[in-house]
This record gives structure tokens, C-alpha cells and sequence, in this order.
């Protein structure tokens, strides 16, 4: 695999609200479509984001981020790559069943992924095996980028945080280090000398240069 130059920019971009979201159901692969605040998120953050000039757009084929990203596309031109394997993880049965829900009928391995254990919640995916389908893809359409060009991938809070802790290389157990991804928030990878680097997390505004000894 290619490496990209330096400069090069990965923004990652969680979908709007959805009513799963607000009822806090597990979603995972459930295809829930956006609310109108969540539409009305997807347009203020794009409207911020398109400041940035992407050269790329690529997105999760579930609606809610699917319709997240074509607020973006439609101000900047942009086709959107949509990609299943931009999934948020399968979580087997527990899609559908809220925290409180699963508790009581899985306490047990409920409990060891919150301890930070490896676990197939509800029969699904392990977070590792999101980072290993979708972590490949970010890393195709980065390295097709211009010199100091930027890729907005528009995704699920799980998989952008399983995915930002493998192109920066942290072990698996410490992933959870990462916080969660509010509705249409985002967080930004640069490449340097060294490979990619978190430069924001959790984001609302606009990345700016880090100016100081740490550049």
C-alpha cells in the first residue's frame, strides 16, 4: 500500500440524530433515517465543512450518513462514494434494544464490554474486524488525494472511533481511550513524516493550525 505525502487531511464525520439516538437504542446496521434536527445538524456542519474545500467525499450506505453526507455534496459538487463496509458495527441482537434493555437480558456481556473487554455485542462484530473493513477503505481513497488535499468520510460514532485508533496505531484495548462522537461532530487526521496523527477530536468548528513547539 501506497503511503500518502505529508499534508494530507482525513476528516471524519459522524451522521446526524436520529430517534434511535434519542431513545438511546444500539442501531448498528439498522438502517434509521435522519430527524428533522438531524437534517437540520447535517446542514449547519456542512455548511462548516465545505470552508475546508474537500477534494473527496466518501460515506457509509446507511441512510442517516448517507443523507448526512449529500448536505456536503451539494455545496461543494462532489460525488459521494458510498461504501457498506462504513458501516456502524453488528450488533446481532442487540439492535433495536435499549442500554437499560440490554442490562437486563445480557447483563453479563454487557458488563465485559464495558470493563473493555473484547466482546461480540449481541453476536455481532468485534470492534477490531469494523477497523479491519473499514480502516482499508479510508486509506484507498486518502492515498488518491492531492498534495495537502482533504477526504471527508462520513460514518458512524463506532467505526470512526475504531478507525482512528488503527491508522494511528493504537492497540485495540486502548480504543475506548477515545471518546465518543457527538451527532454531527467530527474528528480530523493529518499525515506527517511519521503517518497520521489525531489533530481534533469531538470537533464543531473548524480545525486551526496548531501554532506553538508541537507543529
Amino acid at each position: 500500500m501506497s503511503v500518502p505525502p505529508p499534508g494530507r487531511r482525513i476528516v471524519l464525520w459522524r451522521h446526524g440524530q436520529t430517534s434511535w439516538n434519542l431513545e438511546h437504542r444500539f442501531q448498528g446496521t439498522t438502517d434509521i433515517p435522519l430527524t428533522d434536527e438531524g437534517r437540520a445538524q447535517a446542514r449547519r456542519a456542512a455548511g462548516m465543512l465545505a470552508r475546508l474545500r474537500p477534494d473527496a467525499i466518501i460515506s457509509s450506505d446507511l441512510s442517516r450518513a448517507a443523507d448526512t453526507a449529500a448536505e456536503l455534496a451539494a455545496l461543494t459538487g462532489l460525488e459521494i462514494r458510498r461504501d457498506e463496509a462504513l458501516r456502524e458495527t453488528y450488533a446481532g441482537v442487540w439492535q433495536g434494544l435499549t442500554h437499560e434493555e440490554i442490562r437486563a437480558r445480557h447483563g453479563d456481556e454487557y458488563a465485559a464490554w464495558k470493563r473493555g473487554e473484547p466482546v461480540r455485542r449481541g453476536g455481532g462484530e468485534l470492534e477490531s474486524e469494523v477497523a479491519d473493513r473499514a480502516a482499508p477503505v479510508v486509506e484507498r481513497h486518502a492515498e488518491k488525494l492531492p498534495e495537502n488535499g482533504t477526504l471527508v468520510v462520513v460514518s458512524h460514532g463506532g467505526t470512526i472511533r475504531t478507525t482512528i485508533g488503527r491508522l494511528i496505531g493504537l492497540e485495540p484495548s486502548s480504543w475506548e481511550a477515545l471518546g465518543g462522537l457527538s451527532n454531527c461532530c467530527w474528528s480530523v487526521l493529518g499525515h506527517g513524516v511519521r503517518g497520521w496523527r489525531l489533530l481534533e477530536h469531538n470537533a464543531g468548528s473548524l480545525p486551526l493550525p496548531v501554532i506553538g513547539d508541537d507543529t
